[in-house]
């Protein structure tokens, strides 16, 4: 595996910086909302075999220890979580389990939807070394500037505090949401058999019909 570079976001939130230290409750649930624009049904985690979707919940239960991702044949687990849309990310928080099952270290990888423990060896968007943090109280800021439009973002945990395993309770996940545009499709409709007497030339009417 190639070298971790130490990452701490820009603009003085990053590393182990809470920037959200000022916000009330209410605010950073609203905050760190964006696990409902997940799709959920298609999030996928390697090497565990537990529900991928355990660790991606509202605000208010990031301290639920009832579900969970615990990585299987050793501490590495790999994320891939597309969203319904475009994501600008800002911000990342992670509640593992307290003491040597914690992650360490945190890769990003942005649109790599079909990423295996095979690529990992790649370059990341952005690497930080992990706190433990099991009341997640720390906030790990992204370059705002690798993460815009983001439509499947990777997310790999190589390994843990010296476990054998790893366990993640939560991961919450903070940034602006834009719905995908969808693609205009210009139906257009002959008439099957124009009439002399309606028209003035033999050449079919075309009518286009944008559905957006």
């Amino acid at each position: 595996m190639s070298g971790h570079g130490h990452s701490h976001g820009s603009g003085g939130c990053g590393g182990n910086h809470n920037c959200d230290d000022h916000l009330t409750e209410e605010q950073l649930a609203d905050a760190y909302s964006l696990y409902t624009k997940i799709n959920m049904e298609a999030v996928q985690c390697l090497n565990t075999e537990s529900s991928p979707k355990a660790v991606f919940k509202p605000w208010d239960q990031r301290l639920d220890k009832e579900r969970f991702v615990e990585s299987d044949a050793d501490p590495e687990l790999l994320f891939k979580i597309p969203f319904t849309g475009n994501v600008k990310l800002k911000g990342i928080i992670v509640i593992g389990e307290q003491g040597e099952n914690h992650p360490n270290k945190m890769r990003l990888f942005k649109n790599v939807p079909e990423m295996t423990f095979d690529e990992v060896g790649r370059k990341a968007d952005q690497e930080f070394e992990l706190t433990p943090d099991p009341q997640g109280t720390l906030q790990y800021g992204v370059i705002p500037a690798r993460f815009n439009s983001v439509s499947t973002l990777t997310i790999h945990f190589p390994s843990s505090f010296g476990g054998d395993l790893t366990k993640i309770y939560y991961i919450g996940l903070k940034g602006d949401f834009e719905e995908a545009r969808r693609q205009e499709v210009v139906i257009t409709t002959y008439e099957a058999r124009p009439m002399p007497e309606d028209h003035k030339t033999d050449d079919f009417e075309h009518f286009h019909h944008p559905i957006s």
